[in-house]
């Protein structure tokens, strides 16, 4: 299936980012497809004949937005469609005077971990960016959930030279099994700044603020202006003073939960990369050009993830090259060839593990989080090269877009469902799905249904229970199976049952797109 030309990708994509109420509208909850506004002539013209699909993308897609809504912290707004979540950490960041109220828990516990959830910020942008003129209804929610973040990183940067970085103790959060509602651990508050720098969360951050900044820009420009100028305080902040969070006074803290390992350079360049599409200034592409080699451009790795950049970099800027024609950036189509000839399976440039039944397998922890984000930057990949009329060449082995697409449907089609279990490891989609997800607020009864409050150690007869989960987080995906694709569906196995926002935010762009491709948008 060919995609749209990147000309009418973006007459569409103003199209659908003009009214002003858009960004801040309730939210759509329609799941039905048939209650969908119908395609435009335009898209209509892109599309080849009907396909029939393996999967109700659509469905997927809502839910995968959906997710977002259970791992909100605060205040919770009427139209909170997760509705056995109540208003949780209401009181963050009073330990240091300042107001933190908000965001995202990053997963199963209630810990907000400020570097995953910038990550996840930036990834649910470059979805909307990529694709979001092809959701339709969820266009708003997508938004919404990216709002969610954005005003809560707004805090966090507030003050110049300082971001607050984490708001719990991890340690003790993790020794307890509690609903977030019902949370007593200490609500610490964690911060970087000049003396205890933290460039790779601080570059993350402005790459987050950076990327929104382009999702509001039409609907709401008063915000967007908002954010890409916090998104250059705290860029300069990040590269002015430099270190790593995971080195410093923080690491107590922040490891083992989110200890970077692959450096600062990564998120630099990303971060770079970033406020280069922003703000089309050309002293980010200057900063690029000079130091990009130093900041390891054209370093081999092959893993995208919350901690290591590079990959999302190379892909990003070669759009740059390709699309926008900015031909001093040339040498990132090279870079981003071979970041995608490492993946292709049964090519002598392959550098990628699968799974008997072809899942990208990275490791035991959270493997999905690798097969979202590397899926959704193949299929952006192949929209550039559609635009640049080119292909790739792996070691002799032309690959062309189609066969990109090809590539990215078949690791979403598994996570569906098309795997030797003939399970989805989104929670809610298909007819079995995981049960028994690692998460608190799930595993435990609602509010509404047990009103008093579970003690903190009290919690954990519901973590040992065999029992299913009595609150569905719709659109959660699991750390998922194995390097044999097996998978228990146990709630203490975390690395295989862990659900986590940027596991989610980069599948938001893919399922969009097939979604539209088979017709279902």
């Amino acid at each position: 299936m060919g995609t749209i030309s990147a000309s009418i990708f973006l007459l569409l994509l103003s199209l659908c980012f003009t009214p002003l109420l858009l960004c801040n509208a309730a939210a759509d909850s329609t799941t039905n497809p048939a209650q969908a506004p119908h395609s435009s002539p335009l898209l209509r013209q892109q599309r080849q004949p009907r396909r029939s699909a393996s999967h109700n993308y659509k469905d997927a897609l809502t839910k995968s937005i959906m997710f977002f809504e259970g791992q909100r912290s605060g205040k919770l707004p009427p139209n909170q469609r997760i509705t056995w979540r109540k208003d949780s950490g209401l009181s963050d960041g009073s330990a240091a005077n300042v107001d933190l109220v908000g965001g995202y828990y990053d997963a199963g516990d209630n810990v907000k971990f400020g570097f995953p959830m910038a990550f996840t910020t930036t990834m649910l942008s470059w979805s909307v960016i990529e694709f979001g003129g092809l959701m339709k209804g969820e266009l708003m929610n997508a938004k919404e959930a990216i709002r969610w973040a954005t005003d809560y990183l707004l805090k966090a940067t507030a003050k110049p030279d300082t971001i607050y970085v984490q708001v719990g103790d991890a340690t003790k959060d993790h020794a307890c099994w509690e609903r977030a509602e019902d949370m007593d651990t200490p609500r610490s508050v964690f911060k970087v700044d000049k003396n205890n720098p933290g460039t790779e969360v601080a570059a993350e951050t402005a790459a987050a603020l950076a990327a929104a900044s382009l999702v509001f820009r039409k609907c709401d420009p008063t915000y967007s202006k908002t954010l890409v100028k916090r998104a250059i305080r705290v860029f300069e902040f990040a590269d002015k003073y430099r270190g790593s969070y995971s080195n410093g006074g923080l690491r107590p803290w922040v490891c083992p939960y989110y200890c970077s390992v692959s450096g600062y350079e990564d998120e630099l360049l990303w971060g770079a990369a970033w406020l280069h599409k922003a703000t089309k200034n050309a002293k980010y592409l200057n900063y690029i050009q000079v130091n990009g080699q130093t900041l390891g451009a054209s370093e081999m790795d092959n893993t995208f993830c919350w901690d290591n950049k590079h990959a999302g970099a190379r892909i990003l800027l070669s759009k740059a090259f390709l699309v926008q024609k900015v031909q001093s950036l040339h040498d990132y189509k090279g870079h981003a060839d071979n970041f995608i000839c490492s993946l292709i399976p049964g090519t002598s440039t392959s550098q990628s593990q699968y799974t008997p039944g072809g899942l990208l397998y990275k490791m035991s922890d959270g493997n999905m989080q690798y097969v979202t984000s590397t899926s959704f930057m193949i299929l952006s990949y192949a929209k550039y090269l559609t635009s640049a009329h080119t292909v790739v060449n792996c070691g002799g082995t032309i690959i062309t877009p189609k066969r990109l697409r090809s590539i990215a449907k078949k690791q979403v089609d598994y996570l569906l469902g098309d795997n030797p279990l003939k399970m989805s490891f989104m929670v809610g989609y298909g007819s079995r799905y995981p049960v028994r997800i690692h998460h608190r607020g799930s595993s435990l009864p609602s509010v509404a249904a047990h009103p008093a409050k579970i003690q903190c150690s009290a919690g954990f007869s519901y973590m040992n229970s065999n029992s299913p989960n009595p609150n569905i987080l719709y659109g959660a995906i699991v750390g998922g199976p194995d390097l044999k694709d097996r998978f228990p569906d146990k709630r203490s196995d975390y690395e295989q049952s862990e659900p986590a926002t940027y596991i989610n935010a980069p599948l938001v762009g893919s399922l969009a797109y097939l979604a539209h491709s088979f017709g279902q948008l």
